[in-house]
């Protein structure tokens, strides 16, 4: 940290001298304007980006025949979250064909990824949503409807025989896959670039708050594709009767906490959160009996109805993980 005396001139104006080595490093010339921004915290950010236009970013990977193809789609994944605005990928000889199949399954997950150019030896991907268009509220709200959905009629296919609706659940983690790396990405481009921060007012922690929600409602998404796998499992079983019911009422009260938990969310609700929580403790109770009806089956079944229960279990659980963050969030906005 460089120390340095504020000084007066004219009698009423504050002047701090910028730092030589960082007035080079940013190219500022002399009567060039810097933004200055004072931070949630109090500290003043001084920075020579003062348009609100995207920084143009671009990483580029060399690939070959025998480049791993999930080891590359993670490579993607990664320089979209981190922000990068073009993506390349180039080959000393010709592109191999299951380089192009990984691309064009990153560019249908990835939100706003497009291929503007292609050749025999290299493919250049794009960004091209802005990401003030997506609020993250809007996202969020998103993902809670799809997850929400796919929990509904994962237990709705059990109780009615319906193999196509569960089937159906299973195709629909990866729109809530790529709702979550939007997420991810839009809080790394806010922690890194003050003015699309304040464009989309949110500040650094809403936005790591937001993330860690996202996080844990794509969390909640995977619990509901197991209720899917273990409901078509149990269809060809058979099971029927009681077991069936309470799997519904355990169902029914893991929805509503997640309910109330977006609620208190999206409301900044202190004490709705706090009072989520504390219903949590009665779908576990649910959950310890359907695990102790379970045994009244034999192996295979029983199986599936304890990972059956056990994602909704976890389904109210990561619902009082969101009602903690919104908590710690409100307490630390000072609410």
């Amino acid at each position: 940290m460089e120390i340095r005396k504020v000084q007066v001139t004219g009698g009423s104006s504050y002047i701090v001298s910028l730092p030589k080595d960082w007035v080079k490093a940013s190219g500022i010339q002399k009567n060039d304007p810097v933004g200055l921004i004072v931070q949630p915290d109090g500290t003043l950010l001084v920075t020579p980006k003062i348009t609100p236009e995207v920084v143009q970013r671009e990483k580029r990977f060399e690939v070959s025949a025998t480049t791993d193809q999930t080891f590359i789609f993670r490579c993607l994944i990664g320089a979209y979250i981190a922000g990068y605005t073009t993506i390349t990928l180039f080959a000393q000889a010709r592109l191999p064909p299951q380089i192009r199949i990984q691309v064009r399954q990153f560019t249908q997950m990835a939100i706003g990824q497009e291929v503007v150019d292609e050749t025999e030896t290299s493919i250049t991907i794009k960004d091209l949503l802005s990401p003030a268009e997506m609020p993250f509220q809007n996202t969020i709200k998103r993902m809670g409807v799809l997850v929400r959905g796919m929990h509904r009629d994962g237990v709705e296919a059990l109780m009615s025989g319906n193999r196509r609706l569960a089937e159906d659940v299973l195709t629909r983690d990866n729109d809530v896959d790529r709702l979550h790396w939007l997420v991810a990405r839009q809080t790394h481009l806010v922690l890194t670039d003050p003015n699309l921060s304040r464009k989309m007012e949110v500040n650094p922690s809403m936005a790591t708050s937001f993330f860690l929600i996202s996080r844990i409602i794509e969390r909640i998404g995977d619990h509901a594709t197991r209720v899917a796998k273990n409901a078509l499992l149990l269809l060809d079983d058979g099971v029927s009767g009681g077991v069936t019911e309470m799997i519904r009422e355990a169902s029914a009260t893991s929805q509503t906490l997640f309910d109330q938990a977006l609620k208190s969310l999206f409301s900044q609700d202190l004490e709705g959160a706090n009072e989520t929580l504390k219903h949590v403790s009665h779908l576990e109770k649910q959950a310890r009996a359907l695990n102790e009806e379970a045994m009244r089956f034999d192996a295979a079944t029983a199986t599936a109805i304890v990972s059956l229960s056990d994602s909704i279990k976890r389904t109210g659980e990561y619902s009082g993980d969101i009602c903690e963050t919104v908590i710690n969030h409100l307490i630390n906005e000072g609410a």
